[in-house]
């Protein structure tokens, strides 16, 4: 296996974005009224046969109490251009140019393992298990210092966890993002250890938090975005939020995950937000909001501490990082 040392990171890594590519603030207008009205002439985006199969897609959706408040949503151009998805290539705008022709329709996710229901299902069909699409702004926060605040729509996963039935047996579900060397340049090399998978304890799966994501700022997610269908755990680090996934499986014992199998030393199987614990390469005491110039300082949990840090009462979160 090939790690990265730390000549070997790429400037765009750990460079701030306003001056990696110098993009204007965000407009606050975008919050609040102007988004609401936005909302409301919103068009479906399923048709009966399927997702569609491009970015732009209008969807309709609900607004999400569990949204974050008080924030202003990082740039759609920012969200889209400055991206984390190996697959695609490892500087931060190389999935915006090498996922043009990124083919997500079709698609299926095989959902399996040990529950009672198992099967193929169309995007689509996922999406019918919750009642309707919901807009949850989160904060983001990336292990290498920079953040962002993002609009995603998606549903819950629980909604999709209880329409299959798990077992007793089902302690911890698993991810896998599809691998088609021919559709994504980078896994025909050595950067990572292909598929791309994830994995998250059962409580930590059916926390209402936990969505399945497939838009932003009001339309189908991008291909660098994670398209059609994505994981965003919102109190742990950005990787977690496996892309373009295939496979949902319910598992007995905790599963591998990419980062923990190519560098354990660095990247632990919880992976939650904390500023006390840092990259042994440097500190995650502090971040820097994508379009700001200061840092700040890094919240527990992603700021989210109120609401997840009972699942993780008496566990030593410097061992389980």
């Amino acid at each position: 296996m090939w790690i990265k040392r730390a000549e070997e990171i790429r400037a765009s890594e750990i460079t701030p974005k306003e001056i990696y590519l110098n993009r204007r603030k965000f407009m606050t207008a975008m919050v609040g009224a102007g988004t609401a009205a936005i909302a409301g002439a919103m068009l479906p985006a399923f048709k009966n046969s399927g997702m569609a199969a491009y970015a732009g897609t209008k969807l309709s959706f609900t607004k999400s109490d569990l949204s974050t408040q008080g924030e202003n949503l990082t740039p759609y151009k920012d969200v889209t251009t400055y991206n984390n998805f190996y697959e695609f290539g490892t500087d931060k705008d190389d999935p915006s140019r090498n996922a043009t022709r990124f083919r997500t329709s079709p698609w299926q996710v095989s959902i399996e393992g040990l529950v009672e229901k198992p099967r193929k299902y169309e995007v689509a069909e996922i999406l019918k298990m919750h009642p309707s699409l919901e807009e949850r702004i989160y904060r983001m926060r990336c292990v290498e210092g920079w953040s962002m605040v993002i609009p995603w729509i998606g549903i819950p996963l629980s909604s999709v966890i209880k329409s299959v039935s798990p077992t007793s047996k089902a302690k911890f579900v698993a991810f896998e993002t599809l691998n088609d060397p021919s559709q994504m340049p980078e896994q025909r090399g050595s950067v990572l250890q292909w598929p791309y998978v994830e994995g998250l304890r059962m409580d930590e799966a059916m926390h209402p938090l936990t969505i399945l994501a497939v838009g932003l700022y009001g339309e189908t997610l991008p291909n660098q975005d994670g398209a059609p269908v994505r994981l965003v755990v919102p109190w742990k680090y950005g990787f977690k939020g496996i892309k373009s996934i295939v496979k949902i499986k319910f598992v007995e014992k905790q599963p591998p995950t990419t980062w923990n199998i190519m560098a354990p030393q660095e990247y632990g199987f919880y992976s939650n937000v904390n500023p006390q614990v840092d990259h042994p390469r440097w500190s995650q005491a502090k971040e820097r909001r994508i379009g700001e110039f200061s840092k700040r300082p890094t919240l527990m949990f992603n700021g989210y501490g109120d609401q997840v840090a009972g699942l993780y009462a008496g566990m030593d979160l410097r061992r389980f990082f």
